[in-house]
């Protein structure tokens, strides 16, 4: 039978999502190849300049849990619009700062706007598709959101090598005014808000745990790595301060500022885990292409972009190839195979040296974007299934932190690995292939945990027997049943 065309609403919500939304997810990663470059022309240390990416993330800390209560407060398309304008003020100050300083500060700018951005996107398009629509839907949103981390150092290595380091920053600029005017033609104007109050508890322990967590990750590859106090003490006291929110939103439920009481689904926190994991899996090995490139190869910021360009085409191609087996195999199917796909395309890198032949190597990172772009639509589509339309900001926020953690934990794994090896053996390339062990490791354990995923009959019974309660109505239940069909 004949798929029905997807709802109008639902459809011009992503158009207008993605066009805004894929600035944010390409910056995740379009500095990464910029660095050096930046240190020399800003003429400050690689320890100062690393701050440039530090601080986004720590921004982002900041922003993401806010973002179901702001929503609740001010309505999704007008939060959508300011966080996207922010984004753009931050992008516009970036281009015009004048050294180090004013970069990292602007840096923050953008990196508020961004983390209010990313689990919105994920929420309106949620919010406003059926049932049957939503995988569909999905799909289309998760592609960015696949292809960007991978498509970022590609882009900056090529501005880099026709331009000023400034059109990094540049370069978002149409996209945001483009999508500011998407946003406010194409999205439905806000339904009435409701006057919920904040959380004050539980911000004053999320937003500083995460921050002290990312802080934590990012000076791993200091001197000490994972036991220097500067490492430790951020790392501990995030630790203690998500404990104690994760007790806190137990006993507070939907009044929380994050209701966990999501997890409790077998859909979302197998998804959510799985989203840590893959995080760690591709910013890791984003944090560990571009160097060995530049590094081991010799190539330099453009070189070591075009080289990652089959990654970035694999990934393009996924979106196309899930489709067709989704209905086939289940999301469950779907990331098997991705995570697989992606084994088999970090392998080669294992025993790859100075002088490895270099068609092998771009033949496996087509592979592993293939995979990694591939696993993305399952995770993003089944974390939601069965879900009440108040839940789902609350998923949102949760799959986000979940990767934007997971993905420092790998940078930072990897990058001690790196280091720690190349100074116990004095071979920089016998500490890439350690560090790439450690990348199919990660991997091998995110396929493994697939098994939790639930099945395509399980998937179904989740969604039919969704709770009635909180804004869900009967035909949710039945839209909920054929959205499960499709995943």
């Amino acid at each position: 039978m004949a798929k029905q065309p997807l709802d109008r609403t639902a459809l011009r919500t992503a158009v207008a999502v993605i066009v805004g939304g894929v600035t944010v997810i390409l910056d995740s990663t379009i500095v990464s190849v910029a660095l050096h470059q930046l240190a020399i022309d800003l003429n400050v240390g690689i320890d100062v300049i690393q701050w440039v990416s530090t601080i986004y993330l720590l921004a982002l800390g900041v922003a993401i849990p806010l973002v179901g209560w702001l929503q609740s407060r001010l309505g999704a398309k007008r939060l959508w619009v300011i966080a996207l304008a922010l984004f753009l003020m931050g992008s516009v100050l970036c281009a015009c700062a004048w050294d180090a300083s004013s970069l990292i500060a602007f840096r923050a700018i953008q990196g508020l706007g961004g983390g209010a951005m990313l689990p919105l996107m994920m929420t309106m398009v949620m919010q406003s598709a059926r049932g049957g629509d939503a995988a569909r839907i999905m799909s289309v949103v998760a592609l960015p959101a696949a292809v960007g981390p991978i498509l970022g150092p590609v882009i900056g290595g090529l501005i880099l090598g026709v331009g000023d380091w400034r059109w990094l920053f540049l370069v978002n600029v149409p996209l945001c005014v483009v999508g500011l005017v998407l946003a406010w033609l194409l999205i439905p104007a806000d339904t009435a808000v409701r006057r919920a109050r904040l959380d004050i508890v539980g911000l004053v322990l999320l937003s500083p745990a995460l921050v002290a967590l990312l802080w934590g990750l990012s000076n791993v590859s200091g001197d000490g790595g994972f036991g220097h106090p500067d490492v430790l003490v951020p790392m501990i006291g995030g630790a203690v301060l998500l404990a104690g929110f994760v007790l806190w939103a137990v006993r507070r439920g939907p009044k929380a500022l994050v209701d966990v009481a999501v997890l409790r689904s077998r859909p979302t926190w197998s998804a959510t885990a799985l989203m840590f994991l893959s995080g760690a899996s591709l910013y890791g090995a984003m944090f560990l292409l571009p160097l060995y490139f530049q590094q081991l190869r010799g190539t330099d910021a453009l070189g070591a972009g075009l080289l990652l360009i089959p990654q970035g085409v694999g990934s393009l191609l996924s979106r196309t190839v899930a489709m067709r087996l989704m209905n086939r195999v289940g999301a469950r199917g779907i990331a098997v195979i991705g995570f697989l796909l992606a084994v088999v395309g970090s392998i080669p890198f294992v025993a790859a040296g100075a002088d490895t032949p270099m068609w092998p190597l771009l033949a496996a990172l087509f592979v592993r974007g293939l995979g990694i772009g591939m696993v993305m639509i399952p995770l993003m589509t089944v974390a939601f299934v069965g879900l009440a339309k108040d839940d789902v900001p609350h998923t949102s926020i949760l799959t986000r932190i979940a990767q934007q953690i997971g993905g420092s934990v790998g940078v930072a794994l990897l990058a001690v690995v790196l280091a720690a090896t190349a100074t116990a053996t004095g071979s920089a390339a016998t500490a890439f292939d350690t560090a790439f062990w450690w990348t199919v490791g990660l991997t091998v354990v995110a396929l493994g945990l697939t098994v939790a995923l639930p099945s395509r009959r399980q998937v179904a019974e989740v969604a039919a027997g969704a709770s009635p309660s909180r804004e869900s109505t009967p035909q949710a239940q039945q839209d909920a049943e054929t959205a499960a069909a499709e995943v």
